[in-house]
């Protein structure tokens, strides 16, 4: 279980930013204890042969093949130093701040299905009724 998403000062403050970073965290925890599959073709076992001792397995094509599968993060930022610095030399934070106003000013939710938002009226018209509450008097 992962508590506490976007939470600073020990609950007190939540942060848009620290959420989407946050987040990124969980996927590569999940993607993490979800397991790593091993066979010959996770093993390279071919490309460890066909590049041999002191070969250049970065150049392999089965490397670009499955070099992205492991790790996909999209607020991590792992250039090198000068490419990151002619990217514009972001922070994280920076970058998660990009994500959340653009999730702000974009996402449509999917609306519930209809029998899904009547059980919710239903639980909130009952609550409402067991608490006294009618018609917007919210005493």
């Amino acid at each position: 279980m992962i508590y506490g998403l976007g939470m600073l000062e020990s609950g007190i403050t939540f942060d848009y930013g620290q959420l989407v970073l946050d987040c990124e965290f969980a996927r590569m925890i999940k993607h993490t204890v979800e397991g790593i599959p091993v066979n010959d073709e996770t093993l390279a076992v071919d490309a460890v042969k066909e590049t041999g001792p002191g070969g250049d397995y970065l150049m392999n094509p089965h490397t670009f093949k499955w070099m992205r599968s492991q790790s996909k993060p999209e607020i991590i930022d792992r250039k090198m130093r000068g490419a990151w610095e002619k990217a514009g030399a972001t922070t994280a934070y920076e970058r998660a701040m990009i994500k959340v106003r653009t999730i702000i000013e974009n996402h449509q939710p999917t609306p519930l299905p209809h029998d899904v938002l009547a059980t919710i009226r239903s639980i909130v018209s009952d609550t409402e009724k067991e608490m006294g509450i009618t018609n917007g008097d919210n005493r």
